[in-house]
């Protein structure tokens, strides 16, 4: 978790039975919400939107519209590579 925002553990245990039960029930909630944010978190279905939100938000922008600054570059090397291979298939074939 990024932000560690964790209370400090207490060294002894005091209070009454009540205050001790509210605490369990305190640090047992806490952990519970902890537990399911991590659940979230390694969802496949997830881990995969936030991927496909990465790559979409590097080649597009928030109003929709394409950012060439980062198009251009890779369709540059989409070509290349292919124009080598296509070389590189005319060599290996004569």
């Amino acid at each position: 978790m990024a932000n560690d925002t964790r209370p400090e553990a207490p060294t002894t245990i005091t209070g009454t039975p009540d205050q001790l039960v509210s605490q369990i029930d305190e640090v047992r909630n806490r952990l519970a919400s902890n537990v399911d944010q991590l659940v979230d978190l390694a969802n496949p279905k997830n881990v995969a939107r936030r991927r496909i939100a990465d790559v979409k938000a590097r080649f597009v922008t928030p109003s929709g519209e394409p950012r060439l600054e980062n198009i251009l570059p890779v369709a540059g090397a989409v070509v290349g590579v292919l124009g080598l291979i296509i070389v590189i298939r005319k060599i290996v074939s004569n």
